[in-house]
């Protein structure tokens, strides 16, 4: 019962965060699994793949869609290039040895925050 109610939590933390600021939720599930949960970095990243699949992504694109926040041409074409390459992506992941990812992981969270807070 305690996993089920730290996975709402985590689950409505990155819902209203990915909504609110159109990242994706991966930024929160990910490092939430491995410090609440103690699942390990490539099982925290699978997870959060298959929470993000219908929800986030729909829901949250035709509220963006109804205001005309939305670049229909550029979202079809980064989804094309995100279908082909993210299986590459996927196995590269599970030939780095564990420590390796985590860290690349931190240094991408870190280094898009610092880029992000300071602007343009």
């Amino acid at each position: 019962m305690e996993d089920l109610i730290i996975y709402l939590l985590i689950g409505a933390a990155a819902g209203i965060l990915s909504g609110l600021f159109g990242i994706g939720g991966g930024v929160i599930i990910i490092p939430a699994l491995v410090v609440l949960q103690g699942f390990s970095q490539i099982k925290a990243q699978g997870t959060s793949l298959v929470a993000l699949l219908p929800p986030v992504g729909i829901l949250a694109f035709l509220e963006y869609y109804k205001r005309g926040n939305v670049d229909l041409y550029a979202g079809i074409i980064i989804c094309i290039a995100m279908v082909i390459s993210a299986k590459f992506g996927a196995q590269f992941a599970n030939m780095l040895p564990m420590d390796v990812l985590r860290k690349a992981f931190g240094i991408f969270v870190i280094l898009i925050g610092i880029k992000t807070f300071l602007g343009k």
